[in-house]
């Protein structure tokens, strides 16, 4: 990590989400400064497509935003990732703690706070989450080798090319790989506008990784549920 103000490219990113312009801007301010990559969204529809694009290394979302709240969007992340959540709130009472813990978080702050307390807090949650984050980065299945981070799809080592949509799916169902994951679901973590656009892409896919995209052994339909990545 950088220590001048500047970061690098192995630095973790980090991604604000605050309906408050001033506050968001502050806090990117400051942890760039701190040496981490910081991208920021001011509200839960905004987080969903950088999320679908990008695979952060902490979230870190205010309680109180207009829409989806903090704790809704909380829990729906943690129907497909596991990626460490800290929550930011001027609602400091003890069952608005207890309530963001159980919707998924994995550590709370009331507003105000030190700014110096927040690093901690991050780079404590950085520590323990790194090697989880580390052996997720690449799944293999069968031919295919799909590197989550970059994003990128190798078919017996040569680059598939996917749009984006398509990027964005694999990259939901390869956080939970071998687990059946539903249209709705998928859907809105990739902010696809309807259910049936997801069928769409993952024939599309399925036509670039599977032998018989009709008898699809890697990325499979789960009857009554949804799809599953069937990774090694």
């Amino acid at each position: 990590m950088a220590t001048d103000g500047s970061t690098d490219d192995d630095a973790a990113h980090l991604l604000v989400v605050d309906d408050d312009d001033r506050i968001r801007e502050l806090l990117k301010r400051y942890l760039s400064e701190n040496g981490f990559r910081t991208s920021v969204a001011s509200n839960a529809i905004d987080a969903r497509k950088l999320m679908s694009a990008v695979e952060f290394d902490l979230l870190i979302l205010d309680v109180m935003m207009p829409g989806e709240s903090g704790f809704e969007l909380t829990e729906s992340i943690r129907t497909i990732s596991d990626v460490p959540v800290l929550l930011l709130t001027a609602r400091g009472l003890p069952e608005d703690r207890i309530e963001g813990l159980e919707r998924g978080a994995d550590d709370y702050l009331s507003k105000p706070f030190e700014p110096r307390e927040l690093l901690l807090r991050v780079n404590a949650l950085l520590r323990r989450a790194r090697p989880v984050a580390l052996n997720r980065q690449e799944l293999t299945f069968g031919p295919c080798t799909f590197s989550v981070g970059r994003g990128e799809l190798r078919f017996d080592g040569q680059l598939v090319k996917l749009t984006a949509g398509e990027t964005a799916l694999l990259k939901v169902l390869a956080q939970k790989p071998r687990t059946a994951i539903s249209r709705e679901i998928l859907a809105k973590q990739t902010s696809t506008a309807m259910e049936r656009s997801i069928d769409v892409q993952v024939t599309r896919i399925r036509k670039k990784i599977e032998e018989d995209p009709r008898a699809p052994i890697y990325l499979q339909t789960v009857r009554g549920v949804g799809y599953a990545l069937m990774a090694d």
